[in-house]
C-alpha cells in the first residue's frame, strides 16, 4: 500500500472510531437518563 493510501486508510478508520465512540456515549447517556426517570417515578 502506498504511503498516501495508508494515511487515507488510517484517517478513515479514525473517523469511524470517533463516530462509534459518540454513538456509544449517546447510548449510555440515554440509558442513564431513562434509569433516572424510572427511579424518580418510583418514589
Amino acid at each position: 500500500m502506498p504511503p498516501a493510501e495508508a494515511r487515507e486508510f488510517v484517517r478513515r478508520r479514525r473517523g469511524r472510531n470517533v463516530a462509534l465512540l459518540v454513538a456509544l456515549v449517546a447510548l449510555c447517556l440515554i440509558f442513564y437518563g431513562l434509569s433516572m426517570v424510572k427511579l424518580a417515578a418510583a418514589h
